[in-house]
């Protein structure tokens, strides 16, 4: 992008948001146009990288609330709904671990005892990211924490610089299929995109129905990177260096303990959220301020609560509000009406290649899943529900669509966040080379694998 390119995209906001605002559109209330008007400014601002999104978000948001679009629970329903604060303890619990060693110590031990080869260090970056999916419900953090193992071996083996390139993409892009799996995954747009669905979905119910698709398009990735790219020679692996960082680690502390229990102990409720009724968000909540607590924690201290981004919190308040404000005013069947064709597919293979193709296009002119989620989801599903279609239905395939697609470092938050020397060492020509030929594999897994899936569990 260009310099001028936050100014340029400022102003063409401003524009897009009078023009529609002064519009007679025909079947659209007062309200809907305003919904529609401010929305997509702030898309144009969320493309266009105007500010930070958690200050152009809060724009929408204030518009929102002056010019009376909607009432103000509609617009912050999401800070009423325990799904804010499952994403808070998410980010919380993901803080303890890493303050407390465990998960560098798991990521030791694995190596150490796994790892022998290029292929098996590239494996190992997928493998590590889901088995610490289960204590980290985040995909950042879990992803420093496994870069940081593997710079070890990067140095210690003298790998060349191609080649480190290549497992630190690994790091970073496997995060996207494997974050799939499970609900807590990722514990922002997972549980986001469950919301936009408005349907409730627990822990199991996301793994009856996600765990599958997100395995399968795990592999396939990681197969597919293997296949691209290549070593540029031959290298020892040194797992000297590993060995003495675990031991530097010593026994499991005290600290390490109460961690593991506490994990545990979430794990356990968030599996059976169906037979207690606890809703995940509480079950995460409660955990993480249990890990704050003396004697029984002291795990979390109050540095940790910078680790809680609240400019993300209102960047995902201002992307649900435009499905719920936008549902509210009429705006989303306005568009579903306007945009999609008249008649819902009635075979779901060409629903998917329908709904895949529409988030993708969304995706690579927005470049980012929480705006294409506020606008694609919302629309879809008025549009599908003329047909009896599960509103979950459209929800995850944009979700899937979106949550592993990416051709520019900046389609996805998960690969931007590790571009560069000092993060996973890789280049946009990395990037790029990978998520080209991913695009295929979106569409496999969203068209082939879900739809298939779904039909033998029956959400379809």
């Amino acid at each position: 992008m260009s310099k001028y390119s936050s100014q340029i995209g400022f102003v063409a906001g401003i524009l897009v948001a009078v023009l529609i605002w002064n519009m007679n559109l025909a079947g659209l209330s007062p309200a809907g146009q305003k919904c529609l008007a401010l929305s997509l400014m702030t898309v144009v601002w969320w493309a266009t990288k105007v500010a930070q999104p958690g200050y152009t978000s809060l724009v929408m948001l204030l518009g929102f609330a002056l010019f009376k679009v909607a009432p103000n629970e509609q617009i912050f329903s999401i800070w009423t709904s325990p799904l804010m604060y499952l994403i808070v303890g998410g980010f919380l619990i993901a803080a303890a671990v890493n303050a407390s060693g465990l998960g560098k110590r798991i990521a030791y031990q694995f190596i150490i005892k796994y790892v022998s080869s290029y292929t098996s260090i590239i494996v190992s970056a997928y493998m590590l990211g889901f088995i610490l999916s289960f204590l980290i419900p985040h995909p950042w953090p879990r992803c420093f924490l496994i870069m940081s193992v593997m710079a070890i071996i990067i140095k210690s083996a003298s790998i060349p610089a191609k080649d480190a390139a290549n497992i630190g993409l690994a790091v970073f892009a496997s995060s996207a299929p494997v974050s799939m799996i499970l609900l807590t995954g990722d514990s922002t747009i997972n549980i986001v995109a469950v919301g936009f669905s408005g349907q409730e979905l627990s822990w199991l119910g996301w793994l009856k129905y996600m765990a599958i698709p997100g395995i399968v398009a795990s592999v396939i990735t990681c197969i597919l990177q293997l296949k691209l790219f290549k070593p540029s020679q031959a290298f020892v692996i040194d797992k000297t260096e590993v060995a003495a960082q675990l031991k530097a680690l010593g026994p499991m502390n005290g600290i390490e303990k109460k961690t593991l229990f506490w994990i545990i102990f979430a794990i356990i409720l968030w599996t059976t959220d169906s037979i207690h009724h606890i809703h995940l968000g509480w079950v995460t909540l409660m955990v993480a301020l249990a890990m704050s607590m003396p004697i029984i924690g002291g795990i979390l201290k109050p540095p940790h609560w910078s680790q809680v981004p609240v400019q993300t919190l209102f960047f995902l308040t201002a992307a649900m509000a435009i499905g719920r404000v936008g549902g509210f005013t009429g705006m989303n069947k306005w568009i579903a009406a306007v945009v999609l064709p008249s008649q819902v597919p009635t075979n779901p293979f060409i629903f998917a290649i329908m709904v895949t193709a529409i988030a993708i296009l969304l995706h690579m002119a927005l470049g980012s899943v929480m705006a294409v989620m506020g606008i694609a989801v919302p629309a879809l599903i008025g549009f599908s529900s003329v047909a009896g279609i599960n509103p979950l239905v459209p929800a995850l395939m944009v979700y899937t669509a979106i949550a592993m697609h990416w051709v520019l470092p900046f389609h996805h938050m998960n690969i931007l966040v590790g571009l560069g020397p000092e993060g996973g060492m890789y280049s946009d020509r990395e990037v790029i080379k990978l998520g080209l030929p991913l695009t295929v594999v979106v569409f496999l897994i969203t068209v082939v694998v879900e739809v298939s899936w779904w039909k033998i569990t029956g959400l379809l």
